[in-house]
């Protein structure tokens, strides 16, 4: 159950960090406005909480585990945003990058 929460609130974070980040790019490269980038500057804020409610008590870890699921969920959030259509080279990184997190966040520790 300690995984499915972590996995659940690396998941929301990558929607508000992602999700705001485009918002603040679409404010300001594609002209849509400050009401964009300030709803942008509310999602990262919103991110920066949702980080805390990790299980684990370490912050270089959550946030360095949390890389690989930026990654993984940038593309993704491309994908279906965007139009982008990755590359298998794209995929692999990307594949990569969730199996680091996974060791990172979730390996066995003793102690």
């Amino acid at each position: 159950m300690v995984i499915a929460r972590s996995a659940a609130l690396f998941l929301l974070a990558a929607l508000f960090e992602i999700g705001g980040a485009w918002l603040v790019w679409q404010g300001v490269r594609e002209q849509r406005g400050w009401v964009w980038v300030g709803a942008g500057v509310v999602a990262l804020g919103a991110y920066g909480f949702v980080a805390t409610f990790q299980p684990d008590a370490h912050f270089g870890r959550i946030l360095a585990a949390y890389g690989g699921v930026f990654v993984a969920g940038s593309i993704a959030w491309g994908m279906v945003a965007d139009g982008y259509r990755p590359d298998r080279w794209d995929v692999t990184g990307a594949l990569i990058c969730l199996a680091g997190m996974a060791v990172i966040m979730y390996a066995p520790r003793g102690g």
